[in-house]
């Protein structure tokens, strides 16, 4: 038996203390073998600029909860840790260094550049493993992986030409979201749009005859030196005859047809639409119909081209104030009308995106999602919640070809290699690509041949990360043992970024589901419901939650209040509450210690032993290990966290620990004493192991003082019916116990005591006697054995049976299940005065009430408020409520 527990708990240097251990002894690397099965999950790999941040928190907080939980059911575990090499966002990293010193990329060779940001990741980079450190994760840090590393970059590119030798990808032209800030293509799920108040101009565009004008209409005038065509819809009647006719392009020296195509909506403006195909996408699929050439009419900077005359070199939006105003001056304006239109962004910082004609590489995913849509419709994939496949059918259903190219340097460069005669070769090396190229009838060097500038879309490797992170192509040990990966926990967020496209890769490369099930959670906001944002200056940082109040009650608190699916309100105060559960397990672990002998051995409970608050603490765990394992069949760990808090703080710490306490300090025979203890004991280590995967440092340094192995590999906790009896459960065999009932009744009476003496506010000093009025039998015992602690816990004077008790008008009278409670308050209780108080709070909480009321009958409110601020008001008004007819009671007992 170790004693040597501190007076306080410091989750500093406990936390580090284990993290440690665990580390120097591979706590959490996967047993060779397990007749139990094996258990497998991949991290959301971080980006490696990133740092933890609440997000991140919360969805590994998740996956150790359950990689804890199914290595403690003795299953062979491996939770796999990793990072993206997160193309953009990193070389964006790179190149801010670089400015700092007055440099640029383009100063630099590519492989110049490259070797900067390798020096850059060694230096500076991944960071946020050591901030999961911190958050105790259990992963198998022998097993990280980097999406750019040798092996998955082998990986990467054998998919590739796997895809292209079988036609899935192509390069073509076509219109692609360009992002004129970051200078590179990015994929339509990268694309955010955004609500904006613009303007939409209506352009006169003169008919060359002099016969008059077609009326355009267009949010974006500057892309009109682009102009190929004018349309209308061929059932449109106002223009049916004028098909065919020349146009005059305004501000150019070309001229354009009048031309019909059905794609153009009859009710939109004038009914006539500017086809300039080289800049959208429906004019490029009319233009493809039309036989129209595109003029692509902007740089990649997003300024305008030499095709625009006067207007080359400005930026598209200056472009814009200036074609207006020459319009304007030649009177071609027709009207300018306020407009509110969506428009698109890049996510990644957020500029505005520019459709453009470029040639690109793409993927034909319609082959690739059909089966992937089936293995979620027949069950072999299950969202968690399941309203999540509805959404994932919704994009799977309607997907468009990915564009998979992006104009950086920092990435997995395109397997494509070319002669300068225009011959191209994908190749999984450039060895490969000059024997294809020989095949081909060529006599080349390596020094003949360029590989493609452009590199693969981050999201490309991430696609493989559930298959490629155990080595494949090869075909190793990891990759049979552990794929397909047992669940996937992650954002609703990145359903289409990442996990539809895992699932299609897995089918497949793999010829299997990359996993069986997919667990969302929600975001967390802040209490205003708000996302988290460093423009709104609301942010918080993991790292000084977890200064402040320690990892454990950050880690409790993320999966206390995480309800299935939905998001999290972030509530500070809800975190200090669970730092003070932290330091109540740790009060009364060292009450318990200091009660034991230096050389205590927990022995086994003996049954015939038992008293009948020790058959309650008992049944009282096995209640909640009952209610703690359904709750994680359904992956509610807002469920799983409250039922151990509320049998650690209610049913050991607040309840058995004062029972138990006169056995304890020796006012009861060596047997009892000792039975008190063992029972004591066991039920702390085993709710331990039940507390363990939400709060690994607190639990782990308990439990280190009763036993040498590590609570992290220990065995998950059985139920005390089964150590008592292997064949029975812990409902059949707690039914047939005597003295459940009894301390249940008791436990009842002095809930009841407290609440009517606090509903009347009787200072604690004043102890007052407390009369039962019962014919109950059980009660007559329990007054008779178990009197002095309902004196000590109600804090009575002293308790008597009374089965035909006449109340006096001075008594409080309370209801219990066997019958009623009498608490004699004369001359404890100023009666006038307290019933004056009780009365003037009671007319507060009506002023309250009405407030809230009107409100809620407010029909502007109900239409405007959030959902959740209206539940807010709603739940308000429910605590007044009650608060109301508790104090009504009570002005009733005085009244009587």
């Amino acid at each position: 038996m170790k004693k040597n527990i501190s007076d306080r708990y410091e989750p500093e240097s406990v936390e580090k203390k284990w993290r440690d251990t665990w580390e120097q002894k591979q706590a959490f690397s996967p047993s060779p073998q397990s007749q139990n099965g094996n258990f497998s999950i991949v991290i959301p790999p971080p980006n490696v600029t990133g740092f933890l941040h609440i997000g991140h928190a919360l969805n590994h907080t998740i996956q150790d909860i359950i990689i804890r939980l199914e290595r403690k059911k003795g299953k062979s575990t491996v939770w796999i840790p990793g990072m993206d090499h997160a193309g953009i966002a990193t070389q964006m990293v790179v190149e801010r260094e670089l400015a700092k010193e007055g440099a640029k990329r383009t100063d630099f060779t590519r492989e110049d550049f490259i070797k900067k940001v390798w020096d850059w990741k060694a230096h500076s980079g991944g960071q946020i493993t050591n901030q999961q450190r911190l958050l105790g994760e259990s992963v198998d840090w022998n097993k990280a992986r980097f999406t750019f590393d040798d092996g998955l970059s082998k990986a990467v590119i054998k998919v590739f030409k796997n895809l292209y030798d079988d036609g899935l990808i192509y390069r073509g032209e076509r219109i692609i979201n360009w992002c004129p800030v970051s200078k590179t293509a990015i994929s339509d799920i990268e694309v955010e749009y955004k609500e904006k108040h613009g303007k939409l101009y209506h352009i006169k565009y003169p008919f060359v005859d002099g016969s008059g004008f077609a009326i355009v209409a267009t949010t974006r005038p500057e892309t009109m030196f682009g102009d190929v065509a004018v349309c209308a819809n061929p059932n449109d009647t106002r223009y049916s005859k004028l098909a065919g006719k020349s146009i005059q392009l305004p501000l150019t020296n070309r001229q354009i047809p009048l031309l019909m195509d059905s794609f153009v909506e009859q009710e939109f403006g004038s009914g006539l639409v500017k086809i300039t195909p080289a800049h959208d996408l429906n004019d490029f699929e009319a233009g493809q119909r039309l036989g129209l050439k595109p003029v692509l009419i902007m740089n990649l900077d997003g300024s305008l081209n030499e095709l625009c005359g006067e207007y080359a070199g400005l930026d598209r939006f200056e472009a814009r104030k200036k074609v207006v105003a020459d319009l304007e001056k030649l009177g071609l304006i027709d009207k300018i009308e306020n407009h509110t239109h969506a428009v698109g962004h890049n996510t990644r910082g957020g500029a505005v995106i520019e459709p453009l004609l470029s040639t690109q590489w793409f993927v034909n995913i319609t082959p690739l999602a059909k089966p992937a849509i089936e293995v979620v419709k027949s069950g072999r994939v299950e969202f968690i919640p399941k309203m999540w496949e509805k959404t994932y059918f919704e994009w799977m259903e309607n997907i468009k070809d990915w564009c998979i190219s992006r104009q950086l340097w920092w990435g997995h460069r395109i397997p494509a290699y070319y002669l300068n005669d225009g011959t191209m070769v994908v190749a999984e090396s450039l060895e490969e690509a000059i024997q294809e190229f020989t095949k081909l009838g060529k006599k080349v060097q390596a020094e003949d041949i360029k590989q493609d500038e452009d590199v693969l879309d981050t999201w490309f490797s991430s696609g493989l990360w559930a298959f490629s992170v155990y080595g494949w192509p090869e075909k190793t040990e990891d990759l049979k043992k552990f794929y397909p990966n047992s669940i996937l926990v992650t954002g609703f967020d990145i359903i289409f970024f990442w996990v539809a496209r895992m699932i299609m890769f897995g089918l497949r490369f793999m010829d299997d589901v990359p996993f069986h099930k997919v667990l969302i959670h929600g975001l967390v906001r802040d209490k205003d419901g708000k996302k988290f944002s460093k423009s709104l200056g609301n942010v918080v940082d993991p790292l000084d939650m977890i200064a402040k109040y320690g990892t454990d009650s950050f880690r409790f608190f993320l999966a206390a209040v995480l309800p299935e699916g939905k998001d999290i309100i972030f509530d500070e105060s809800r975190l200090d509450g669970y730092r003070s559960f932290c330091n109540k397990i740790w009060n009364s672990t060292r009450f318990i210690t200091m009660n034991l002998a230096d050389d205590f051995k927990p022995q086994p409970i003996n049954k015939d032993e038992l008293e009948p608050s020790d058959e309650w603490i008992l049944s009282r765990f096995d209640l909640t290990l009952e209610k703690y394992e359904k709750a994680y069949s359904n992956y509610h760990f807002f469920e799983m966290a409250q039922v151990i808090y509320e049998f650690i703080w209610g049913d050991l710490c607040d309840w058995y620990i004062e029972l138990v306490k006169p056995r304890i300090y020796g006012k009861s025979t060596e047997v009892s004493s000792n039975t008190a203890k063992d029972v004591l004991v066991s039920v702390l280590t085993k709710a331990m192991g039940l507390l363990n995967p939400f709060m690994p440092f607190i639990t782990e340094e308990i439990h280190s003082l009763f036993s040498d192995n590590l609570l992290a590999t220990e065995s998950f906790p059985e139920c005390f019916a089964k150590d008592f009896d292997r064949n029975s459960t812990s409902t059949t065999y707690w039914k047939a116990s005597s003295g459940l009932a009894k301390t249940e009744l008791m436990i009842e009476i002095i809930n009841k005591i407290r609440a009517m003496r606090a509903e009347l506010s009787v200072k604690p000093d004043k102890k007052c006697k407390v009369i039962l009025k019962s014919a109950d039998s059980i009660v007559a015992e329990i007054v008779e054995t178990e009197s002095t602690y309902i004196m000590q816990l109600a804090k009575a004077e002293s308790i008597e049976l009374i089965s035909n008790y006449t109340p006096d008008k001075s008594d409080a009278i309370g209801p219990f299940s066997k019958g009623e409670i009498a608490l004699p308050l004369s001359g404890i209780l100023d009666f006038a005065k307290e019933k004056e108080r009780l009365s003037k709070e009671l007319n507060q909480l009506d002023e309250e009430i009405y407030k809230i009321d009107k409100k809620l009958s407010n029909p502007g409110f109900l239409e405007k408020a959030k959902a959740d601020v209206v539940d807010k008001e709603k739940q308000k008004m429910q605590v007044l409520q009650d608060k109301k007819d508790v104090i009504k009671n009570a002005i009733e007992r005085l009244g009587n």
